[in-house]
């Protein structure tokens, strides 16, 4: 089965349907038009280059550059972490306990289901590789994202309750263990319901891709499973580690809260 090719003009009736959405808005008074706009052009821009250095990545595939690519892909998702955060740690400290987590655990799951489970040769073709990775930063960006949010911003707000278990003779871990868990819930949410409702409410994104690309649908279901497995360790692995790392951070060797390395929310 081929692939039915897309011009340009089937795109830019597209492009038209979203514009005429951004008017509905602005009729609407939303006050979204614009931003639905420029979300729509960087939408176009950027994958229109990624799909520029996507083909030139393929016809090298060279491992170098495949792990180039993956730092990139590693460090933007990175920043994202970081502005998603009312209260982010200071000092780089929310930028690099985020990558770590996110190195720690997309990187490790990515390398083992690619050399293990999958086994392309190489084990790192880049046709594999960077759409595997993406998937797993991305879901692992979200549920980070959310973990480390609920930690600083509830030690904000239960600051008085964390002293007073302190004062009270239990140690750090002891004192925000209610809080770690609740971000640790927060975090992995997320890719819980995205597993319950595959299949059932939506087809997942990579199976839908790969029916349309003529894929047989058994196959597809297979690489799906495998793919929403592996996210969700990854996911999964992210949100442990940062929650981890980041509740260490708001201690200082003396077990006393530091609520001062935390920045004040923006706005």
């Amino acid at each position: 089965m081929q692939v039915i090719a897309l011009a340009w003009w089937q795109l830019a009736l597209a492009a038209l349907l979203v514009v005429a959405l951004a008017g509905c808005t602005v009729a609407g008074r939303l006050g979204m038009g614009r931003s639905l706009l420029i979300a729509a052009a960087r939408t176009v821009i950027q994958l229109a280059l990624v799909g520029v250095v996507l083909e030139a990545l393929f016809a090298v595939a060279r491992f170098h550059w495949v792990a180039l690519m993956a730092l990139a892909m590693l460090l933007m998702p990175g920043g994202e972490v970081v502005a998603r955060q009312k209260r982010r740690l200071l000092g780089g400290w929310a930028f690099g306990v985020g990558t770590l987590a996110m190195f720690l655990s997309s990187f490790t799951v990515a390398v083992l289901t690619l050399t293990v489970i999958i086994g392309p040769e190489p084990w790192y073709r880049p046709q594999y590789a960077i759409p595997l990775l993406g998937m797993m930063l991305g879901n692992t960006m979200t549920g980070v994202a959310l973990a480390l949010d609920r930690l600083t911003d509830g030690a904000w707000q239960q600051r008085s309750l964390i002293e007073n278990r302190l004062m009270l003779g239990q140690s750090w871990r002891e004192a925000i263990g209610d809080l770690r868990r609740e971000a640790m819930r927060s975090g992995l949410t997320p890719v819980i319901n995205a597993m319950a409702a595959a299949g059932v409410v939506s087809l997942p994104g990579m199976m839908t891709g790969q029916i349309l690309a003529g894929t047989a649908p058994a196959l597809a279901v297979k690489y799906q499973i495998l793919i929403m497995f592996t996210i969700t360790l990854g996911t999964g692995f992210g949100t442990l580690a940062a929650v981890a790392l980041a509740s260490r951070r708001l201690f200082d060797g003396r077990e006393r809260l530091r609520l001062e390395r935390l920045a004040a929310p923006k706005g």
